[in-house]
């Protein structure tokens, strides 16, 4: 059974391995200033970020966080679902689907009126579970860095 719940603040270890495996899969890697940050920020409810772990048999075997920001098309806020990770041993039991909802389920909770998240194109597994739970915008993603 896989429970979902917010992280606590003597989660960081579990957190970190995560994070950093899901740096890894994307090929990427962050400044120790940014993970620290980002921990922060996911463990100060006056923050617009907001994390959840799913635990296994004690253990956290996935990650997600998510965030709100206002929109010109809606009256209620959009829930951006940034990161979701699941430990590779805990793959195909759940714990994604789990992450999900649970996202869901606080958007809701908090009157957003939409979630919606990207992945990368090659990420054909992970398709594979979000075309279960939710439907493609047909949008192309643009970005310009700054700095």
């Amino acid at each position: 059974m896989i429970n979902i719940r917010p992280f606590h603040s003597d989660d960081r270890q579990a957190w970190d391995s995560l994070w950093q495996g899901y740096l890894t899969f994307y090929k990427s890697s962050l400044p120790a200033e940014v993970t620290d940050e980002t921990w922060r920020r996911l463990n100060d409810p006056a923050e617009p970020m907001h994390g959840l772990a799913a635990v296994l048999d004690g253990r956290i075997v996935g990650i997600v966080h998510f965030l709100y920001h206002r929109s010109t098309w809606t009256t209620g806020n959009y829930c951006y679902l940034q990161d979701l990770f699941t430990a590779e041993e805990a793959r195909g039991q759940g714990a994604g689907r789990a992450l999900i909802e649970a996202v869901y389920e606080q958007a809701r909770v908090d009157g957003a009126s939409r979630v919606y998240w990207l992945t990368h194109e090659t990420n054909t597994a992970a398709q594979v579970l979000y075309d279960k739970v939710a439907s493609r915008s047909g949008f192309i993603q643009y970005r310009h860095m700054l700095g």
